[in-house]
């Protein structure tokens, strides 16, 4: 199998701060690969080791088969990156804030501006080319950051937390756009780091990060089946006595609430106690249960117990 993300050992520390501590990753062609972990855990510090923005204290990583620290220019031509923050220029227009990356980049105009369009068209700002980037919406300036990246058709793609503050719709539209990528551009390769679990869930694999370490890695359905078994869910009245009364339960390792329900996350083979004696608990404690049952785990209750 072919990785164009590979590193070993990956480390950088800010003085005591390890930031990122012993990290390996192996991504295959084709794969859209999700970091994710709380703030402070290390996921951006990673990407910025991966496109040569930092240089790491111990460890290896190349990029498309080009070692970032003895050929780094010809990896950063391979990778494509887009921050955290909206970092182009916003009193130039959507057109000319591509063409600044593409020349920077060493293409010539004949090279650029028919790639330019298609890029534009690709991600919905073909009419938009000569608005100013400072007067777009933030989701089209993270389609316009996206765009940026594109220009040089990388074959690596470094995506941090793209759809933070955006609207739900224009999250859909954008992870639409990270699919069709990799559908139609055979052999591109994308890490992306997100806060949002249901987004971890469209990725090929799954990394949590915790410490500058990568404590758990797999597809969302083998680290959803990890917690199999322990979930259940629990409906009733009033919620806040019902939380109370259910992390009391011996059995019961966490509670959480999903909404207008709690998730319970039990020890090992301990559902059907739970499930016998809870109900009576809450009753004799005044509250009401009007549905209690085991369900599939989600990605949260696995990044909840991941964190702990």
């Amino acid at each position: 199998m072919q990785y164009l993300i590979y590193a070993t050992d990956l480390r950088k520390s800010f003085g005591n701060n390890h930031a990122v501590d012993g990290v390996d990753l192996s991504i295959a062609s084709g794969e859209i690969y999700g970091l994710v972990g709380a703030d402070g855990a290390g996921k951006t510090t990673t990407l910025r080791l991966l496109v040569g923005a930092l240089r790491p204290d111990e460890g290896q990583a190349s990029i498309c088969g080009y070692d970032l620290l003895k050929q780094t220019e010809q990896a950063r031509s391979q990778t494509g990156y887009l921050s955290q923050r909206f970092s182009l220029y916003e009193d130039l227009t959507v057109l000319e804030n591509i063409r600044f990356f593409a020349e920077v980049r060493g293409l010539t105009q004949k090279e650029w501006l028919p790639r330019c369009m298609d890029i534009l068209e690709f991600v919905g700002l073909a009419d938009f080319k000569d608005r100013r980037a400072g007067q777009l919406s933030g989701g089209m300036k993270q389609k316009l950051g996206l765009a940026s990246a594109l220009v040089t058709r990388p074959r690596v793609l470094l995506l941090d937390e793209p759809t933070t503050g955006v609207d739900p719709v224009t999250r859909q539209d954008f992870w639409q756009l990270v699919i069709r990528l990799v559908l139609q551009h055979e052999g591109v390769s994308i890490i992306i780091t997100t806060p949002y679990m249901d987004e971890a869930a469209r990725c090929h694999r799954v990394g949590f990060m915790k410490s500058g370490r990568i404590i758990a890695e797999g597809t969302p359905g083998d680290l959803r089946a990890t917690l199999s078994g322990r979930i259940l869910e629990l409906r009733g009245q009033p919620l806040n006595l019902l939380r109370h009364l259910a992390a009391e339960d011996e059995d019961v390792e966490d509670v959480q609430a999903f909404g207008d329900r709690l998730h319970l996350r039990l020890r090992q083979e301990s559902t059907g106690r739970v499930l016998k004696r809870l109900p009576q608990r809450i009753s004799s404690g005044g509250g009401t249960v009007s549905d209690l049952r085991q369900v599939p785990p989600v990605l949260e209750d696995v990044f909840i117990a991941l964190t702990e």
